[in-house]
């Protein structure tokens, strides 16, 4: 990626998209919350395509000059800007992002500037806003199941609320709360189910991934951890975790099945306390996970992952940023990792 691609890019944020597994795919939209690139491969049937080349990256911008808009680029020829997509004015932070390949509606979560929890719901197809609404009593990186009908709505990392919100995606209407932890943040449902859901909450719940039955709704938990959890990633079978934690130069990782946590240690790491490292991911082929380190060390740490409950790390990568990356994540075949760096 550029360097101009880089300043362009500079939101610090989550996102979350889903793949029907069924679905042909005739061309591939990338998403980019700066957290990474998440793929979405679809097929369209009546509605127009998004106006873009092959393969593109859709970035939602943190800027301060077009906070909340969304920039689309080109991936095959370099990362070119092909547009800038308006959208709604007023967002003062973007907290995250979830699509859907079935139903071609983008969703960012966010805070307005007077500090008010809001989700807008974008159009793929012809680049028109169809709901902004304002989300009670706040919001963070959000998640959309399989099919596309409903959101996953954390209440914001600073909040004191215990559950999470539950959303029609056609309306952004409520459908229920899941009572579990205050203070909730991250939230993925990969493919293969269930949801997971981990907290910034410091009396003790924020120890525990949270697992959430699509079904039921009904939840359990993992840990605790050795501490409260940062930024994970779920293998494509939701066998294994891996979990940044506070105050640990490494991760942790969690099989889902026996409830086991081990913690894979970085020996070779900048001096002082390691705070929260931040961005984490599983390459698409499961062989490796690639662990960002501390906001001011520049580099990516390997780990082979051959077998998941004895993590080794390999290698390790220097930013040509000279600065740490907050998130990190692939492309679908894998060929194409995304390292956004902060920008001030």
């Amino acid at each position: 990626m550029t360097h101009r691609v880089e300043r362009k890019l500079a939101a610090i944020l989550a996102a979350d998209c889903t793949v029907p597994t069924d679905m042909k795919p005739t061309y591939a939209i990338f998403l980019l919350s700066l957290s990474g690139l998440l793929p979405v491969t679809t097929e369209a049937v009546g509605d127009p395509t998004p106006s873009s080349a092959q393969r593109s990256l859709y970035a939602v911008n943190e800027s301060p000059n077009d906070r909340g808009s969304i920039s689309v680029y080109d991936i095959v020829a370099g990362h070119r800007l092909v547009k800038t997509i308006p959208t709604v004015p007023n967002v003062g932070d973007v907290r995250g992002v979830a699509a859907s390949a079935g139903t071609g509606k983008l969703y960012v979560a966010y805070r307005d500037s007077s500090g008010t929890g809001m989700v807008y719901c974008l159009n793929i197809y012809n680049d028109t806003i169809l709901w902004n609404r304002a989300i009670n009593p706040g919001v963070d990186r959000l998640a959309i199941n399989p099919d596309g009908r409903l959101l996953y709505v954390p209440t914001w990392e600073g909040g004191a609320a215990d559950f999470i919100n539950v959303l029609d995606a056609d309306t952004g209407d409520l459908v229920r709360e899941v009572y579990f932890s205050n203070r909730s943040h991250d939230t993925q449902y990969p493919l293969s189910g269930p949801i997971f859901q981990e907290t910034k909450a410091d009396d003790g719940s924020g120890n525990y991934l949270y697992l959430i039955d699509p079904g039921t709704f009904a939840v359990s938990r993992i840990g605790p951890y050795s501490g409260i959890l940062g930024p994970y990633a779920v293998d494509r079978a939701s066998s294994y975790a891996v979990n940044n934690v506070t105050n640990l130069w490494g991760m942790q990782v969690a099989n889902l099945g026996t409830g086991q946590i081990i913690t894979g240690s970085i020996s070779k790491h900048p001096p002082g306390d390691a705070g929260l490292l931040h961005g984490i991911g599983w390459t698409p082929d499961q062989s490796e996970v690639w662990q960002n380190s501390s906001g001011s060390d520049p580099h990516v740490y390997i780990w082979d992952m051959l077998n998941p409950m004895t993590p080794v790390v390999k290698e390790n990568l220097t930013l040509r940023s000279g600065r740490g990356s907050h998130w990190l994540t692939f492309d679908i075949k894998g060929d194409i990792p995304v390292q956004p760096t902060q920008v001030h």
